[in-house]
């Protein structure tokens, strides 16, 4: 695992979409694996300044998202389609057919997700992977206790994550209670991995990631077995990790 130390949140989004730009600059058909949340907000804003005044090409880029609510039309404010047009797809020269969402009101929710599954595997599998990570220590929407070999499918959040997301909606029971999310083990299929994190109160599942043992119960501690995997902190989500590990 790799570890980039940031002082600020605002430099940590700098140095994700940076690394994001140097992969698609060297790689101008790369296959990205994006996520929502209110974490990676700040880079895909950076990522429309390299664009807009750099000129980063968004031409040949495909992407898949993470997850999207169940019961949750694209075009609603607190879908994971309309975050993503509204600060990313809207904003570059991402052809919109490029762009790949799961559709929270599929009338089959495990057709669609098994569908997903084939389209990733037919582009050629993810070549650059966003996280983000819950405070619980999940990973897209893979709760504690997912398997580690599943797949995109229909989960069910756990009450502190529906509390966790609430924030984004007028009113807690307005936050949808299941999802569809790709799976540990397609996230696992990544050929590289980056997990961004700020704030003191990710700071505990920070530590457990990287310290504690490989389980199911902190989903993000599985990427300790990823090849390629990077974590871009600020000093609040680093700051157990620096005490407790002697990394730093």
């Amino acid at each position: 695992m790799n570890f980039i130390i940031t002082e600020s949140s605002e430099e940590m989004s700098r140095k994700a979409a940076e690394l994001f730009a140097q992969r698609i600059r060297s790689n101008p058909n790369i296959v990205l694996g994006l996520a929502t949340g209110g974490t990676p907000e700040k880079m895909y804003a950076e990522l429309v300044r390299l664009h807009r005044e750099e000129g980063l090409d968004f031409s040949r880029v495909t992407t898949y998202n993470l997850d999207e609510y169940l019961g949750i039309p694209a075009t609603h404010d607190q879908s994971y389609r309309y975050f993503m047009n509204k600060n990313l797809f809207d904003h570059v020269n991402i052809p919109r057919e490029n762009t790949h969402v799961l559709n929270g009101m599929a009338a089959d929710p495990v057709k669609e997700c098994r569908d997903y599954e084939d389209a990733i595997k037919k582009a050629g599998g993810i070549g650059l992977q966003l996280l983000g990570i819950g405070s619980n220590g999940h990973i897209a929407f893979n709760e504690p206790g997912s398997k580690a070999d599943s797949r995109t499918g229909v989960v069910t959040l756990t009450g502190n994550t529906v509390k966790d997301n609430a924030r984004f909606f007028e009113k807690a029971e307005d936050v949808p209670k299941q999802a569809l999310s790709m799976g540990n083990g397609t996230i696992m299929e990544a050929k590289e991995i980056i997990l961004i994190a700020d704030k003191e109160s990710k700071a505990e599942a920070i530590l457990k990631s990287v310290e504690g043992p490989v389980t199911e119960d902190v989903p993000a501690s599985l990427l300790q077995k990823h090849t390629n995997c990077t974590f871009i902190l600020d000093s609040a989500a680093a700051a157990k990790l620096k005490k407790e590990s002697g990394r730093f």
